[in-house]
């Protein structure tokens, strides 16, 4: 079974790495939507997996880092595409969270990034 939390973040970025003139390697930001999933099987008497509130409290330290930030600026996140950010998320968040079973980084309502580890 499997639960999940969204958080919604505020930040700029550009993307170094595209062909000169791409839109994408100038200075932009996104309201960017974090899906945090956590897999397993409910508590017999609690009747849940995790409390909500731990995925909360799990993911407050990076959501400090990333709201209201220039992604660039953060160590390991240079290039931060879509797919980079939901792999930096995933590896600063799975040994707090060890149900963690799927990051999901959506950076327009239309297009984003799903990394299961």
């Amino acid at each position: 079974m499997d639960i999940y939390k969204e958080f919604y973040l505020e930040s700029a970025h550009w993307l170094p790495n595209v062909p000169d003139g791409h839109k994408c390697g100038n200075l932009h930001g996104h309201s960017f939507k974090v899906i945090i999933t956590v897999s397993g099987e409910p508590d017999p008497e609690l009747g849940w997996i995790i409390d909500f509130a731990d995925i909360k409290t799990a993911f407050a330290p990076l959501y400090d880092e990333l709201d209201h930030a220039c992604l660039n600026h953060i160590e390991g996140l240079e290039n931060p595409t879509s797919e980079n950010l939901a792999l930096w998320i995933w590896q600063k968040l799975k040994a707090k969270l060890p149900e963690l079973s799927q990051i999901e980084v959506c950076e327009t309502c239309t297009s984003g990034c799903v990394y299961r580890g």
